[in-house]
């Protein structure tokens, strides 16, 4: 009777252990009966096995469900009867999500829809561009979660000093998901230039504001203790520790409603991308006229 929602968590057999637990944590915050789905070989006889439990350190109801043969084409059909009356769903791909969450079988059972671009396996370097190109109401990535501390310091700094920004810039990890995001958003609310650069990391190390009367920046290049600077201030270290996932899964789970700004956001980062492959076909095609269709 006290749980809230059912969480489905989709996830490999690698990685099934750290996400039951990661959803064990957040379950403290969110009672929920939890469904682990791995889904095994599609080939042969269908077969369900389940492990079933309650207690041992979760706040309700948890399975662990395997699936392989020809039940992992209706996966949904297994899922269905188990999930709580009248509660909301959500469901959360720890590793690898399909390209298009909200009409994936499992998915499509969700009133919110958890991925993770930081974790992919495979397209890294475009997972945050296929997520954001396939956004549907309800989707949302924890790499987005990640910002929420990034983009309260940023507001308030300009809360306290309201400065026309002149341009901006965002420094991190050649792959991270995050700063993309971040960038789209700098972009979207500000209407400025926002330059991407690349660090060692971890994480994003800096984010710079440039305006008349000098710079707001933020810098962690140590992914803890931050610094921040700002015109006609002192120089004073602000906590930023990198977040781990059981906190990033409860806060996702904290609102089941359409985030607009990241709609917005990730409306912005899908035209981006759109825009450079777009540049990228042109660009071949006047290469291959130049060549006369040689190729070396």
């Amino acid at each position: 009777m006290g749980m809230v929602l059912t969480l489905v968590i989709v996830v490999d057999e690698d990685e099934a252990e750290a996400a039951m637990d990661a959803a064990k944590a957040a379950s403290h915050e969110h009672p929920a009966r939890v469904l682990g789905v791995i889904l095994g070989d599609g080939r042969g006889t269908g077969r369900v096995d389940a492990q079933v439990a309650t207690g041992q350190g979760w706040s309700g109801e948890t399975a662990m469900i395997r699936m392989r043969g020809e039940v992992c084409r209706h996966a949904e059909s297994v899922v269905l009867p188990l999930l709580l009356p009248d509660a909301p769903v959500a469901v959360w791909w720890p590793c690898d999500p399909p390209d298009d969450p909200a009409t994936d079988p499992l998915g499509a059972l969700g009133q919110r829809r958890i991925t993770d671009a930081a974790a992919a396996t495979r397209a890294r370097t475009k997972a945050m561009e296929i997520q954001c190109a396939s956004y549907a109401r309800g989707n949302t990535d924890l790499a987005w979660t990640r910002l929420t501390r990034w983009r309260a310091l940023l507001a308030a700094a300009l809360d306290q000093h309201p400065l026309k920004v002149r341009r901006a810039s965002v420094e991190a990890e050649r792959i991270s998901p995050s700063a993309d995001l971040l960038v789209a958003w700098l972009q979207d609310r500000l209407k400025v230039p926002v330059e991407r650069r690349s660090s060692e990391g971890p994480g994003i190390t800096e984010v710079v504001l440039e305006t008349g009367e000098g710079d707001i920046r933020i810098a962690r290049p140590s992914g803890g203790l931050a610094t921040f600077t700002s015109p006609g201030q002192p120089d004073r270290p602000v906590a930023l520790p990198r977040r781990a996932i059981p906190e990033l899964l409860a806060e996702e789970l904290r609102r089941l409603d359409e985030d607009e700004v990241y709609a917005a956001t990730a409306r912005r980062l899908a035209g981006r991308g759109a825009t450079k492959r777009a540049q990228r076909r042109s660009t071949g095609r006047r290469t291959t006229r130049r060549t006369g269709g040689k190729t070396s």
